[in-house]
């Protein structure tokens, strides 16, 4: 059976910020690079003109293609309709069903959508996702990637999640040229979590609570229910000064928080982590 075309609640609109990777050659080196192998479903964001779709399904035991513009959708089609192990989906990357086996993600994500994309795959730490390699704008990729600064986004996907920045492409790599280079960014699950994807929820709101006001000391924000003997205690065996802010702390140190805060003690954050 060759390439499956299914729809899947899109608009048919282009991707807002899509950029196509020009050369053959460097498709296959991020895919071979990533070590996806025949036992491996992928999900591949933004299928674009299949320049990152022939590789994967070269390597990967079954390819999921997930492209909400109609026209790269019959695109994809032609060009893949004799591969057995492709399935193409006319959809929106933030609302198609995800797997509900172990899978993989990869693709160049459309800039204008990205992070919005990288929420869709993360905030759940019970899916079936095992990992995702994507091509963002360099500084997302970046700023997912750092451990200092921290910031409230990352800090909240990180007991579940490791991020490396893989490598950085130019601009010019692109067609049409965006106007800032992209970094392939790797994300995997961590084994063993750092906390029970069941405590997502209340981390993150302590997370919140402490980024609510970034520039005041943690230890200063969480009273009185973070005693001062505690943190003291906490900031010596970390490494951390005794007035440290938010974006001192890497995830380690969060988790080390969390775990002697009263759950009750946090409260939601005003405002949109990044």
């Amino acid at each position: 059976m060759g390439a499956r075309r299914r729809a899947s609640g899109s608009s048919g609109r282009p991707s807002d910020g899509q950029h196509f990777l020009r050369s053959a050659l460097l498709a296959s080196e991020l895919v071979d690079g990533s070590g996806i192998g025949l036992d491996d479903i992928v999900v591949e964001i933004g299928g674009g003109t299949g320049r990152l779709t022939g590789p994967l399904a070269r390597r990967a035991g079954r390819v999921i293609v997930v492209e909400r513009d109609a026209a790269l959708v019959g695109l994809l089609t032609d060009r893949f309709g004799a591969s057995s192990n492709v399935d193409i989906l006319h959809a929106n990357a933030l609302e198609v069903p995800l797997p509900s086996e172990p899978f993989r993600v990869f693709g160049n994500l459309p800039f204008g959508f990205g992070t919005r994309i990288l929420r869709r795959l993360l905030d759940d730490p019970g899916s079936a996702l095992q990992r995702i390699d994507a091509l963002l704008q360099f500084e997302v990729a970046r700023k997912r990637a750092q451990l200092v600064p921290a910031t409230l986004q990352s800090i909240g996907w990180a007991p579940w999640w490791e991020f490396r920045l893989v490598r950085r492409v130019h601009r010019t790599a692109f067609d049409p040229v965006p106007s800032v280079d992209a970094g392939l960014l790797s994300i995997t699950r961590r084994d063993p979590s750092l906390l029970p994807a069941t405590m997502r929820r209340p981390f993150l709101t302590s997370v919140a609570r402490g980024f609510s006001s970034a520039s005041t000391p943690v230890a200063v924000t969480f009273r009185p229910r973070l005693r001062t003997q505690t943190w003291r205690r906490i900031a010596a065996d970390r490494g951390l000064p005794r007035d440290a802010r938010p974006a001192d702390l890497d995830p380690l140190d969060w988790v080390a928080l969390f775990r002697v805060l009263p759950q009750d003690s946090a409260r939601p954050a005003r405002g949109r982590a990044t």
